[in-house]
């Protein structure tokens, strides 16, 4: 999996193959198959190997914890030298059934639970107002950053990120 990581970012995920993964190994092309049924399931346990935390603080300031958390995966994922990998897989999962669903398994879908369980504890809190839809926030909240990073392909900056939890937070706060 290093070496994955390590090539992906020297000739791209385009130029990468199994091949060349099992080459730069030193291992068997089906020593690699037998483990990884493509290159973009490769590539998605290389990248969760890195098991960066992605968990949200609870400081009692959910705009500040937002922040914290989605700045950190920004660093992670919007930008070198593992952004354009997990772009790629991104761009892979769209072709790939087993890759979307593994990505969504594994990675998309724990850290959704993680923030809507954030936004529960800030609105159990009372700092949200008590009948927004979390799965809802969630979607507007991840929407503008997949959007940016998918369609538009600018760079997902922490100021683009404090704009849109402005935005989202403006909305969700609880009416006096």
């Amino acid at each position: 999996m290093r070496t994955t990581l390590e090539l992906g970012q020297e000739i791209g995920y385009a130029n990468l193959s199994m091949e060349a993964v099992a080459a730069r190994a030193g291992a068997s092309k089906q020593t690699i198959y037998r483990r990884w049924s493509s290159k973009g399931a490769l590539l998605l346990d290389s990248l969760l190997s890195l098991n960066e935390p992605l968990d949200y603080p609870d400081t009692g300031d959910l705009a500040a914890d937002l922040r914290t958390q989605i700045h950190a995966a920004v660093d992670l994922l919007g930008a070198p030298p593992y952004g354009p990998l997990f772009y790629a897989l991104v761009g892979e999962a769209q072709h790939d059934r087993r890759v979307a669903a593994s990505l969504n398994e594994r990675f998309i879908a724990p850290q959704q639970d993680k923030t809507v369980a954030r936004l529960r504890a800030a609105r159990d809190q009372g700092q949200l107002s008590p009948g927004f839809d979390l799965d809802l926030a969630m979607a507007i909240l991840s929407g503008p950053l997949y959007f940016r990073l998918l369609i538009t392909q600018e760079p997902l900056t922490h100021e683009y990120v404090d704009r849109v939890l402005d935005a989202l937070l403006a909305g969700m706060m609880p009416r006096p």
